[in-house]
């Protein structure tokens, strides 16, 4: 862009250096502020080290306040430790806020230069790897720390902490915790705690096959009451010894429950009893406090009367996942008989195959929902900006209007949105589609011999690709959330081979009997969302062709992520060449997730998934599926940025650990950041995986789950 006044001849007569001259000139010509919000798109350890030395005036701008005082290190692969050791010498002084959370390839020494930073106020290490001695000594150097995220690992010592470290502690407000072995952490020390955040990650058994005991060291339990508690938060993977250590955490609570308590959110995979001493605290707080976010374990609330006692004031986060909340208690007890409530922006009703239907609790999968109380929840909530309605069947009754997609076409802010399969079906069958063929999904759904009879011959994937089609109430639903970055459509009966807190089931329950009318058009709709960033599409049976998948490709730009999980028959991967024409397209993906069983990712898959350049993060979950080597080692060679890849699949394990030797030989040295897990997928599911592999180990990526408001927005960093 050329200002006024300026010389705009056309750069098409310069030569080359003349042009990348022209095109400098007219970048530096922007106002400062400008400058400095591109600037905020670029990493940390590039903005230090290289643009800065670029010129004079990049060179200012580069150290602004508003650049250094807050250090994004969190999935910046390429911050080495000579990297992140030069940036702490240059700028540690100025740096107040550093999250270097999943930084799991630096080294302890080198974690430990954040203790130069002494202006700190809030730093996240999360993941990365920290002694107590080293962790004392960070904490003894930083006397202004606010907020403070750590992981406990066996071997940690509370008593190893320094008095200095102990008086850092003391004011810290905000704490984030991950446990993998039963411990307070620094809990204890923290006593001015406002935000207490607990992630529960503990297996019942060690490697070496050994039991653990939830019970805590007398000595440990020193746990001081929480005046200043504002925010308790706890998210537990499965075992009951994460369950026995987190009752320890809410005696506590139930002892004396803060009066400035504000949001209480517990979430626990099954089933989770109540105690006397939970019962004690859920009936202090429905006396004392009026919360702004809640989520509580679903047998904590089912059959309970709980919601009518507690007491809201500007809520902003709801979770009643996995709950058997009916639509009257959700009208009635939750949003008050239809009150507004405008704050209202982040909405989890997963698994909750009641709450749009009436109190009945007797309703059937194929039931219709009551529109009426859906219209009733969109009307009082108009701002939200994250819904989730998955793992539910929620099926629209005839009329104009009354549609679960005509109704969420309301919620002009929303932002994410999670739905079943079956929702997004049109209330009858269109005229536009063929019949479903019953003798298609007469294949069996589990991973056994392949049944190829009634099985039809499907059309060239790109001998007339379906569209968006302007009739359907899914189409109309994205045009009017235009804005929408994340979309998840889950089957409501879908089951991962790798789930994040649910055990894995061999074999699925089959798609609901609507999701046979949802297909290749109603995936082409989703390309009008130029915003997308976050896509997940799972169990659509009738996929026939994946044409759908390249609407997509062409035109999300802005997509970052993509996972895809069993699309069309389960014994046949029908959209490989879709998939390949798609992948052509996703300049800017970032994270591919592929679950489909019988996938044969094989040199024509690893050459389109090449041209994804932005590449990060691979996983390929396929029971029953193949793998070739040569062409796993030459798209590594290619893609330069790939550094977790994760491949779960049916080759045997002496095939397995081969590749992953051979790539962590040939591709460690130059990105030290590599995470490489290749293992079959048995039919334990990730039973096998975690018992040889850490989970520690483990990518998000590689756990199916739904991710729409799955925490309250903010919560954290």
């Amino acid at each position: 862009m050329a200002s006024s006044g300026e010389d705009t001849s056309n750069d098409d007569d310069m030569p080359p250096a003349a042009a990348a001259m022209a095109v400098g000139a007219h970048l530096l010509g922007f106002s400062d502020e400008i400058l400095l919000h591109i600037l905020s798109h670029v990493p940390s350890t590039d903005l230090v080290l290289n643009v800065r030395r670029t010129c004079r005036k990049l060179a200012v701008l580069c150290l602004d306040k508003s650049l250094t005082h807050t250090v994004l290190l969190q999935k910046d692969y390429e911050a080495s430790e000579d990297k992140v050791k030069q940036l702490v010498k240059e700028i540690g002084r100025e740096i107040q806020q550093l999250n270097m959370a999943g930084c799991y390839w630096l080294s302890g020494a080198t974690v430990e230069h954040v203790a130069r930073c002494r202006s700190l106020v809030k730093v996240n290490l999360s993941g990365c790897h920290l002694t107590s001695l080293r962790l004392s000594k960070m904490l003894s150097a930083l006397q202004h720390l606010r907020s403070l995220a750590i992981d406990v690992s066996p071997g940690f010592d509370a008593g190893q902490l320094s008095g200095e470290c102990k008086a850092t502690l003391s004011r810290v407000r905000e704490l984030k915790q991950t446990l993998y072995t039963p411990s307070y952490g620094v809990v204890p020390c923290c006593t001015s705690l406002e935000k207490l955040l607990l992630y529960f990650e503990i297996l019942d058994r060690t490697r070496e096959g050994a039991i653990l005991s939830g019970q805590l060291m007398v000595g440990q339990s020193n746990v001081p009451h929480y005046q200043n508690l504002r925010v308790f938060y706890a998210r537990l993977a499965p075992g009951y010894i994460n369950q026995e250590v987190v009752r320890l955490y809410l005696a506590v609570l139930s002892d004396r429950t803060p009066e400035n308590l504000h949001a209480f959110l517990i979430s626990v995979p099954g089933s989770f009893a109540e105690s006397g001493a939970t019962k004690n605290l859920l009936d202090s707080m429905a006396r004392n406090v009026a919360l702004d976010a809640l989520q509580l374990p679903k047998s904590w609330l089912n059959g309970s009367s709980l919601l009518q006692h507690m007491k809201f004031n500007n809520p902003f986060y709801f979770s009643f996942s996995r709950c058997t909340l009916s639509g009257g208690h959700l009208i009635q007890r939750v949003i008050n008989g239809g009150q507004e409530l405008r704050s209202l922006a982040s909405l989890n009703l997963s698994g909750c195959v009641h709450c749009l239907s009436p109190d009945s609790l007797l309703r059937k999968a194929e039931d219709d929902i009551d529109s009426g109380i859906l219209e009733t929840l969109v009307a009082s909530c108009r701002n939200l900006r994250h819904l989730n309605l998955s793992a539910a069947h929620h099926h629209s009754s005839e009329g104009p209007g009354r549609h679960l997609c005509q109704l969420l076409a309301r919620l002009r802010h929303l932002r994410s949105l999670s739905l079943p399969v079956c929702s997004v079906a049109d209330s009858a069958p269109r005229a536009d589609r063929a019949p479903a063929q019953p003798a298609m999904h007469a294949v069996p759904r589990g991973f056994g011999k392949k049944v190829r009879i009634g099985v039809q011959s499907c059309p060239n994937p790109f001998s007339g690709q379906a569209g968006p089609q302007p009739s359907s109430v899914f189409w109309s639903l994205l045009k009017d959330v235009p804005f929408l970055e994340r979309l998840e459509l889950i089957g409501s009966n879908f089951s991962s081979a790798m789930p994040r807190n649910e055990p894995a089931i061999r074999n699925s329950l089959p798609p609901c009997s609507r999701a046979q009318n949802v297909g290749d058009s109603e995936v082409a709709a989703i390309g009008q969302l130029a915003f997308l960033r976050h896509l997940t599409l799972a169990q659509l049976p009738s996929i026939l062709t994946g044409s759908g998948l390249v609407s997509i490709g062409l035109q999300c730009q802005q997509l970052q992520s993509l996972s895809l999980a069993n699309l069309g028959m389960m014994g046949k991967v029908v959209y490989m060449s879709a998939l390949s024409d798609m992948l052509k397209h996703c300049k800017r993906l970032k994270d591919l997730r592929l679950e489909q069983p019988y996938f044969s990712a094989n040199a024509q898959f690893f050459q389109a998934l090449s041209q994804c350049s932005a590449l990060q993060r691979l996983c390929l979950v396929s029971r029953s599926g193949t793998l070739q080597p040569e062409a796993v080692l030459a798209f590594m060679a290619h893609c330069l940025h790939v550094v977790v890849c994760h491949m779960f699949t049916g080759e045997s394990l002496a095939t397995c650990k081969s590749l992953q030797q051979s790539l962590l030989r040939s591709f460690q040295a130059e990105r030290p950041a590599l995470n490489v897990v290749i293992f079959p997928l048995l039919h334990e599911g990730l039973t096998n995986v975690i018992r040889d592999v850490p989970m520690v180990h483990l990518d998000e990526i590689t756990l199916f789950k739904s991710r729409v408001a799955e925490e309250p927005p903010n919560l954290w960093w």
